[in-house]
Formats: C-alpha cells, sequence, structure tokens
C-alpha cells in the first residue's frame, strides 16, 4: 500500500486522548442558558466540518445542514415546537405532568444560531453498501453528524441542545424541506452563561443515570457470572 494514503502520524497523546473523554463526559443538552454573542462563520464551518466527517453508511453521506438565524425562521421553528409541547404535557399523569411542564426544553428564539441537519434516503441511488439489509443505516449515519457536530461545539465552549419536540411535516413547513427528506435533528447552537454539572434531566430528578456495570453483558444478551474482570473497571 501506498505511504501517502496511511496516516503519518495516527497515535495520540495522553493529553490528546483525555481531551476526547473530558470533552464527552462534560457534553451537555442546553436549554435555557444560551447568550446572543453570534458565533463567528469561521467556528460554524469548523462545526459544519466536523460533522460532515461523521462516518456514513456506504459512504452515502445523506446529511444536508440548514443554518438558521433569520427571526422569522427560528419563530416558525418555535411555533412547531410549542404545538408540539403542549401536547407532550398531556401524555403525562400527576406529578410527571407538573414536573414536564416546569421544564425548560429548548432554546429556539435565545440560541443565536439553528442548524438542522435532514437525511437524503435516495442519495447515491437505491442500494448502498452495508445498507443492503438494514435500511435504517443512513438514518443512523446523519445521527452520527450530529454528535460530531455536538462534540466539535463543546470543544469550541459552546453549547447545544437538541430539539425534539416536534412533528417532521410541520418541521418541514417551517424550513422549505422537501417531503423526500427526512428531518433528523433541530440544534440550538450557541455560546452559554453556564453548563451544568450534571445533565438537567438528571438534576431535575427525571430520571438518574443508569449504572454502566448494569448494562453490560459478555458473549449473549442479558448473560454474565458476575465474576469478570471488566465489571471492576465500570464502577463509577
Amino acid at each position: 500500500m501506498e505511504a501517502s494514503l496511511i496516516q503519518s502520524n495516527p497515535d495520540f497523546s495522553a493529553a490528546e486522548r483525555d481531551s476526547v473523554y473530558r470533552c464527552i463526559h462534560q457534553r451537555r443538552d442546553v436549554r435555557g442558558q444560551f447568550l446572543p454573542d453570534p458565533i463567528p462563520d469561521a467556528t460554524l464551518a469548523r462545526l459544519l466540518r466536523a460533522a460532515h466527517h461523521a462516518p456514513s453508511v456506504g459512504f452515502m453521506q445523506p446529511w444536508d445542514f440548514i443554518v438558521v438565524r433569520e427571526a422569522e425562521a427560528k419563530q416558525r421553528v418555535h411555533d412547531a415546537f410549542a404545538a408540539a409541547n403542549a401536547e407532550a404535557a398531556t401524555m403525562f399523569e400527576g406529578d410527571r405532568q407538573r414536573t414536564y411542564r416546569t421544564l425548560k426544553l429548548e432554546g429556539i428564539l435565545e440560541a443565536p444560531v439553528g442548524i438542522c441537519v435532514t437525511c437524503d434516503r435516495r442519495r447515491t441511488g437505491p442500494v448502498v453498501v452495508g445498507r443492503t439489509h438494514q435500511k435504517e443505516m443512513d438514518l443512523y449515519s446523519a445521527v452520527c453528524a450530529v454528535q460530531n457536530l455536538w462534540l466539535a461545539a463543546r470543544a469550541e465552549n459552546l453549547g447545544v441542545g437538541w430539539v425534539s419536540i416536534m412533528r417532521h411535516a410541520d418541521l418541514r413547513r417551517a424550513l422549505g424541506i422537501p417531503p423526500s427528506i427526512r428531518p433528523i435533528a433541530y440544534l440550538c447552537v450557541g455560546r452559554v452563561s453556564h453548563f451544568f454539572e450534571k445533565p438537567e434531566l438528571e438534576t431535575a430528578g427525571w430520571l438518574p443515570r443508569t449504572p454502566l456495570s448494569e448494562i453490560v453483558w459478555f458473549d449473549r444478551w442479558q448473560e454474565r457470572s458476575g465474576a469478570e474482570p471488566l465489571l471492576e473497571h465500570l464502577q463509577p
């Protein structure tokens, strides 16, 4: 194999490795701490480039990115959220519903930038390497782009909030997305006043973090002896 096809410096130093893990563990879903400061285009380009370098099935790169800055466009997206959120609240009962109604679940109007990530399921044709038997792999690929962007944003000291409480049809109308294109994520992006120590839903008591040692199995679904050495390393 030609040397030019091989990475010349593939190893990460310990400091670089630790920075990656720190970014992963300190990433947060931001809702209410956005500042109005604009994001420089050079920074925004780095985020989009990181997203564009996500893994994709068959290298089909099914994503597109809609950068939303206009107030009118943000208001249309917020209207789509508000309608779905009012409906969502009625799906919970009692204390759960009361808690839900107190949660801040988006920063659409406050964040200086919104980014809508979409998936073109017909890109590169009807037959895609790696998608012949699992058709949903293109959707998962687009989600990988979201995660890349999210981690890159955290490394840039920017907050990101994924707004999922809206109907696809309403988001399509708000942003002029064709019916053949699948919206994957609407992300609120911007500088923030602070990052919380723990995820907000964990802090609010909605759900605790599941211990990793309770969800790792060996060789078969939900099977382990309990004596596997790896389990000791999975303790918090």
